[in-house]
């Protein structure tokens, strides 16, 4: 093991680099400066690097302050400056394809960038969501193309994140960390740079395991999602309410944990790590049958809520085309402005291409981004008595704690409430 990194970790000499600063990244890149590392901050994006030159925050849940606050942190585009770092962490993004299949150029990318500057005694540790084998078996060739040997010149690991934005019980320190390398002395060193700014770390025997504890976590999630959201179509059927339902289970004191149903799945890890566990299994010929079963259950939950919006205007003699709708929420969840792999793009989309004009309102989202998979350019509209009063219907996507639903209610035509918010039995409600 290398000594002298070691001794620089712990005497917090050593110089760290976060790659990415985005939801992942930037509250990292915060908490390990807070900590008494210098860190560097890099990032393509070179308007979050003026931003937070600036001391501003571009992520809804980081006060400003918290940015103002930092000494010890530098943004840059500037990658040269990799050479400096000895500690290098990559948050970048691992989306899916348009036939759910991974793409990790990100990752290979920001692999071959670090190539460029790697130098002995660093170690590399990729936080990026993935598949099992990646960080051993993609990152590792890369890295070694420098005639660099991993272990021994440089290290490497696996440390998935497990950030969950807007969160009020746990933060980035908190939550406890899972390290593992891809050899003995890469684990060892992560283990110790990670305790040095997180309270709990939990070290496991390589990157594999690390790497697949992730995929556990959010596939977890994602198949018990798909179980309520079928749950929700069938018990919708039959006339019961599924929530109440679940409320009644949850009153068992062992044996159950509550999910709820929703219009689809979203952020970054839910509705992708199914689809990189599903990848990877058939490389081993294996059918991952019960995981893609669950990503079917909630792809389809948008197409249940764009239904749920036929059948209520149409018992009020309406169609959908040439309708005013407006969709309360872009972000996947509520009190952030995360709009990443939000059901709401997918709404949209399938309310226009059947004729309707669509606006939003999501006061964390002034303007809808551009996305990989949708082209919505829009601007929040503002929520007020008038404004509502001109849209035949209203469906709410995401239950921001911001929003006045007393209001909301009196001056709506329709509702169409995918979030359960209102428990009340009205003629303007419908629940989807």
């Amino acid at each position: 093991m290398n000594n002298k990194l070691v001794q620089k970790i712990e005497q917090k000499d050593a110089v760290a680099g976060v790659i990415g600063l985005g939801y992942v990244g930037l509250p990292l890149a915060m908490l390990i400066s807070n900590k008494g590392f210098k860190t560097y901050g890099f990032d393509i994006d070179k308007n979050k690097i003026k931003l937070l030159k600036d001391k501003k925050s571009y992520i809804s849940h980081i006060p400003e302050e918290k940015v103002k606050e930092l000494k010890n942190f530098y943004p840059t585009s500037d990658f040269s400056k990799l050479k400096n770092c000895d500690v290098i962490i990559i948050c970048v993004p691992t989306p899916t394809t348009e036939s759910n299949e991974p793409d990790l150029s990100p990752v290979i990318n920001t692999a071959k960038t670090i190539a460029k500057y790697l130098r002995k005694g660093q170690i590399v540790v990729l936080e990026s969501t993935t598949y099992p084998t990646t960080t051993r078996n993609i990152v590792k060739p890369i890295l070694e193309e420098t005639n660099l040997k991993c272990g021994k010149d440089f290290y490497l690991a696996f440390s998935p994140e497990r950030e969950d934005p807007g969160r009020k019980d746990f933060n980035t320190e908190t939550i406890p960390k899972v390290v593992g390398g891809v050899d003995k002395n890469s684990s060892e060193i992560a283990y110790i740079f990670y305790s040095q700014v997180i309270k709990k770390v939990v070290s496991v025997s390589s990157a594999e395991v690390a790497e697949t504890t992730k995929m556990l976590e959010n596939t977890f999630r994602a198949v018990n999602i798909a179980l309520v959201n079928e749950l929700k179509m069938l018990l919708d059927r039959m006339g019961i309410n599924i929530w109440e339902v679940i409320e009644a289970s949850k009153t068992k004191p062992f044996g159950f944990m509550p999910f709820y149903p929703g219009p689809g799945w979203g952020g970054h890890c839910i509705p992708v790590d199914p689809f990189y566990l599903s990848y990877i299994a058939k490389k081993y010929d294996f059918a991952t049958r019960f995981i893609e079963l669950a990503g079917q259950i909630n792809v389809r939950m948008p197409e249940f809520v764009v239904e749920k919006v036929f059948d209520a205007l149409n018992k009020q003699n309406r169609t959908i085309n040439g309708t005013k709708m407006l969709v309360l929420g872009l972000s996947y969840k509520k009190d952030i402005g995360d709009p990443r792999e939000s059901p709401s793009f997918k709404i949209i989309e399938l309310l226009e291409q059947k004729g309707a004009k669509v606006d939003y309102n999501d006061p964390y989202i002034p303007l809808s981004p551009k996305m990989r998979k949708f082209k919505i350019q829009k601007k929040s509209v503002n929520l007020t008595p008038k404004n509502l009063k001109k849209y035949d219907c209203v469906i709410l996507i995401t239950d921001h704690s911001v929003y006045d639903y007393e209001m909301i209610l009196k001056n709506s035509k329709l509702i169409v409430d995918t979030r359960n918010v209102y428990k009340i039995k009205s003629y303007k409600i419908v629940k989807a």
